[in-house]
């Protein structure tokens, strides 16, 4: 049986108790305050009053952010693939 650790995490002012793998532990907490970071800048930068909205807009950008980067590595990949066939070209020309 794999041990699991009991960790609280705090964000938009209420705290989440979770039961993880310990190696999960510092990349939740990182998540946590980048979380954080971005409701406290969003709470400075607009006018809104609900945690809840300032939560959403958080999903909203990292949700954005994952799109994009999902996007940029199709793309790289596909830039690969016609490198490799480029040089398999002028290698066989």
């Amino acid at each position: 049986m794999e041990n699991k650790l009991k960790i609280k995490l705090k964000i938009g002012n209420r705290v989440y108790p979770l039961t993880i793998n310990p190696e999960q532990e510092q990349n939740l907490r990182d998540s946590a305050k980048e979380i954080e970071l971005l409701v406290e800048k969003l709470e400075k930068s607009y006018a809104v009053r609900d945690k809840q909205d300032v939560l959403a807009m958080c999903a909203l950008q990292f949700a954005s952010q994952r799109r994009n980067s999902n996007l940029n590595n199709d793309i790289n990949i596909k830039i690969r693939r016609l490198n490799d066939l480029i040089s398999d070209h002028v290698e066989n020309y």
